[in-house]
């Protein structure tokens, strides 16, 4: 995709990787319209220029409506960036104490996505240099022990990716796979120093998705260690050594 010039829809920006790509998205010359359950926050965005729409990706009727006032108030829309997501630990030692968890993950996480792509997508067979962007995570590829619906989630955006992009000619689809990032997204996460620090994570995307404007996915440095582990051959180390650190350094 071209770097400017665009207007973007991020559903899931009001804070951590959504909101800082949407603010170095902006800088880049582009409209950015932030999407966010949070009214109080939305109010702070559109105080600083962005647009804003309320939306509930866990839920079906909300993704309906905010397209249609995204669509009503930004018919230049041409990129859709599905960034909402949740991360939760779970104990599947414990069938009563995960089910309720996993549901809620595979809502967001999943059929967010689905849900967004759909309300889009015939929008944005319209337009010229149209781009879908999908959000994955370096755990869609080697799995961390105590967030299991969340590895699954990521690896069904990565595979959802992956083939709607072979129906999909007449528009990009495009994966940005991050790895463990100083966010909220995780208890304590913020202030992990193994995961990457926020600015620099934005930064790197954004410079990847300028020099490489046909990839089909964004990988940070910091991410290889896992997207790559099958292709180098040493899946199974990297499991170990993903496992044996902490919950949240998912290198």
């Amino acid at each position: 995709m071209d770097i400017s010039g665009n207007t973007i829809f991020i559903p899931g920006a009001t804070s951590g990787i959504g909101l800082a790509l949407a603010r170095a998205l902006r800088e880049k010359g582009n409209t950015v319209v932030v999407g966010g359950r949070r009214t109080e926050l939305l109010g702070e965005l559109a105080a600083e220029g962005f647009g804003t729409v309320r939306v509930d990706t866990a839920d079906a009727a909300s993704i309906e409506q905010a397209a249609r006032d995204v669509l009503r108030r930004y018919p230049d829309l041409n990129v859709l960036m599905t960034m909402a997501g949740i991360m939760r630990a779970e104990d599947w030692t414990r069938p009563g104490d995960f089910l309720a968890t996993a549901e809620t993950v595979i809502t967001t996480n999943v059929l967010g996505p689905i849900r967004l792509i759909a309300a889009f997508i015939e929008h944005l067979r319209s337009r010229k240099d149209a781009t879908i962007i999908t959000v994955s995570s370096g755990l869609a590829f080697v799995p961390l022990k105590v967030t299991p619906s969340y590895n699954a989630s990521k690896a069904a955006i990565h595979m959802l990716s992956e083939s709607i992009r072979l129906q999909y000619p007449d528009v990009r689809v495009v994966e940005l796979v991050p790895p463990s990032v100083q966010t909220d997204l995780m208890p304590g996460q913020r202030d992990n120093e193994r995961a990457m620090p926020l600015d620099e994570f934005v930064a790197e995307t954004v410079a990847l998705l300028e020099s490489q404007p046909d990839a089909k996915e964004i990988l940070v440095e910091r991410v290889k260690f896992l997207r790559e582990a099958v292709q180098r051959g040493d899946y199974d180390h990297v499991v170990t050594v993903l496992n044996a650190t902490d919950p949240h350094a998912n290198k």
